[in-house]
């Protein structure tokens, strides 16, 4: 059931890293360990995995922040190992996409049956075919994800790879109001106390080349006081 299963795990206790990761690598998974919430955050980016397994008080990236910036971006399953047993730490956790929940000590027996789990609703429900590679929007829109192209009445828009990831994070995220600050942390993958000039720029440009009016807009809203979000309507 697990043999060549693709597991990210980030747990600050090394202990504990070490006898997750020896347990499932003699089931013959590959198992990458990251001892920081960021270090996780970038494996993740840089890596294809099959499950997550998320520990709470991380350092530089706590766990919830962790489930946050994955769920972004990514349907993969996530499980949650926490010393924290209250239901409003589960509750929150659930909350932010996480497919489980379990409470530190547990046992490496219920951990793999849950996993087992998880990953069997998770494959059968993506046993249909994928969903294609392009979004078509009204007004002439088009992304290929694919190409990791952006067209506008089928011509190319030549976004910068900036511009390209927060015109994807949002599009995939329709209505969702996302903060400045979550953008940069998102896209830039770092923490900036005053990123506001830096958003706005990038914003700025990526309205231009989608040749927004502001007042009017058909692709990107300013909600004002919270942040932007992608209103594009889909061309069925």
């Amino acid at each position: 059931m697990l043999d060549g299963t693709a597991i990210l795990l980030a747990e600050d206790d090394p202990e504990i890293a070490r006898i997750v990761r020896d347990h499932f690598r003699r089931q013959r998974c590959d198992v990458t360990w990251a001892s920081t919430g960021l270090e996780c955050w970038e494996d993740f980016r840089n890596g294809n995995y099959d499950l997550v397994i998320v520990d709470l008080m991380m350092p530089e990236m706590d766990g919830y922040d962790l489930c946050k910036n994955i769920r972004l971006i990514s349907d993969v399953p996530l499980i949650i190992i926490s010393a924290r047993a209250e239901d409003e730490d589960k509750v929150r956790g659930l909350q932010l996409g996480a497919d489980d929940y379990l409470t530190k000590p547990f046992s490496l027996t219920e951990l793999t049956a849950r996993i087992q789990s998880i990953l069997r609703r998770y494959r059968q429900g993506n046993a249909q075919p994928s969903q294609a590679m392009k979004m078509v929007f009204k007004h002439g829109l088009l992304i290929d994800f694919e190409r990791q192209r952006a067209y506008l009445n089928e011509e190319d828009i030549h976004l910068t790879s900036k511009e390209w990831a927060l015109l994807v994070l949002m599009a995939t995220h329709p209505d969702r109001t996302f903060s400045k600050t979550e953008l940069y942390e998102h896209v830039w993958q770092q923490r900036h106390e005053d990123c506001t000039n830096t958003i706005n720029v990038h914003i700025k440009s990526l309205r231009t080349k989608l040749g927004e009016q502001i007042r009017n807009p058909k692709f990107i809203e300013t909600v004002w006081g919270s942040g932007y979000r992608f209103i594009g309507e889909r061309d069925q």
